[in-house]
């Protein structure tokens, strides 16, 4: 067994090449719930990919001391990516370079199901006091396996990914490997595709040669 990826070490889905570097700094906030899965879902597999990103455990973040310590310095920018109705939207050009006045641009992602999602928004209100984040998805999700709320809602490597895409081409960062999160979520994706096909075939009975 894999303990970074928690898979079988001949499915491991560590990356084979350094964690990838980015001027933005990526937090997930991550539910408990998703932390003690057995297998790593997307969230761990971003965070394994990228070099500079972070994830916190809980569901009350807004006194927690690792959020604070993000949120609290004045050489970050901190923001949540959240589709609400004043957020600043990189695909339309919504956040100009120069509003970060040299801050680090620091972006909290909730990493958890929808309905525990909602659980953390609910518990941290200083999440949604953050000035928000948001961009128009190139496609819909490619988590075929799993069924969205809305065709604008993707999974957590999904939404890192396309986050990249819109910082790159907001001027706002640079995303080399353009590439390998998706890669590694359709090779994560894939198995699980082929797991489930193989669990709907009839068991296979050896034939010992008696009757019945």
């Amino acid at each position: 067994m894999c303990w970074q990826c928690r898979r079988p070490k001949h499915l491991c889905l560590c990356p084979t090449k350094p964690p990838m570097r980015t001027a933005t700094r990526i937090v997930l906030l991550m539910h408990p719930k998703e932390a003690r899965r057995e297998k790593c879902a997307t969230g761990r597999l971003t965070h394994l990919n990228l070099h500079n990103s972070q994830i916190i455990t809980g569901v009350a973040f807004d006194a927690n001391p690792e959020f604070r310590k993000l949120v609290d310095d004045p050489d970050n920018y901190p923001m949540l990516l959240y589709p609400g109705p004043d957020a600043y939207n990189l695909s339309a050009g919504g956040f100009p370079p120069e509003a970060l006045q040299g801050r680090r641009l620091v972006v909290f992602l909730v990493d958890a199901t929808w309905s525990c999602a909602r659980s953390i928004l609910r518990a941290s209100p200083g999440l949604l006091g953050l000035p928000q984040l948001r961009f128009d998805p190139t496609v819909p999700s490619r988590y075929i396996i799993k069924r969205q709320p809305r065709p604008d809602y993707l999974s957590t490597i999904e939404a890192t990914h396309e986050l990249l895409l819109a910082l790159d081409r907001a001027g706002l960062d640079s995303y080399q490997d353009k590439d390998r999160l998706l890669t590694t979520f359709f090779a994560m994706r894939d198995y699980q595709i082929e797991q489930r096909q193989a669990r709907r075939q009839p068991r296979f009975v050896p034939d010992h040669g008696g009757t019945t």
